[in-house]
């Protein structure tokens, strides 16, 4: 799987990872135990009234503001809404063991984690590059959506992720899933190192869930 940036200039640069053999269809204590320190440890560091001022959560919400032209008070960062919710005393979401530790993940590195199954992939290279007028993105969640000059990672026929906040429906993350595509989204000021970090931890995640790389982390 390789990923292709056509917009490194706007500050957007990802790390990405493969791994395969993951059983998502049960949970494990270890994974059960991990998810529970990182809200501990979230909730022990981070405070909600100063979250917006975190140097990390702040390099997001300028891109939103700068580059994408989306109020970040209206339309949050993905790991910002999370971190809110369980910085109020909710639950992180509970959707599927995969997914839960990528959200476990995303608190954590204060990123945002997309995660596809590679079996509902069509084309080969993957690219982040503008969406071309007419292309149909499918959100999870919501109903289909013609885009304009946003920027996607996309093959030639399927649009996986709207930079950096949404993912497709038609790639989504289930039970049935095994082989998993890992994207760490950055934006400048964000540190490609941290990037890296997040993905080797969610490796670590996903090894409880029997899955095991194929090949390096890799930068685009």
């Amino acid at each position: 799987m390789e990923i292709v940036n056509e917009v490194r200039n706007l500050g957007v640069y990802v790390a990405y990872d493969v791994v395969a053999g993951v059983d998502n269809t049960r949970y494990v204590p270890q994974l059960e135990e991990e998810v529970r320190r990182v809200v501990e440890e979230v909730r022990r560091t981070l405070s909600l009234d100063t979250l917006k001022d975190h140097l990390i959560i702040r390099a997001y919400r300028d891109f939103y503001w700068r580059v994408l032209g989306i109020d970040p008070t209206k339309q949050r960062p993905a790991q910002e809404a999370l971190l809110r919710r369980v910085l109020r005393g909710e639950p992180l979401p509970r959707i599927n063991p995969a997914v839960d530790a990528g959200n476990a993940a995303s608190i954590k590195y204060m990123v945002p984690i997309g995660l596809y199954d590679i079996a509902k992939i069509r084309g080969g290279v993957l690219r982040i590059r503008f969406s071309r007028k007419g292309e149909v993105f499918r959100p999870i969640g919501g109903s289909p959506i013609e885009l304009d000059n946003q920027i996607v990672l996309a093959s030639d026929s399927q649009i996986l992720h709207i930079y950096p906040y949404r993912d497709s429906v038609e790639t989504k993350i289930e039970e049935s899933t095994r082989d998993i595509l890992v994207v760490v989204a950055g934006v400048a000021g964000v540190g490609e190192e941290r990037l890296v970090e997040t993905a080797r931890y969610l490796r670590n995640l996903f090894s409880l869930l029997g899955g095991a790389p194929v090949g390096e982390i890799r930068l685009a």
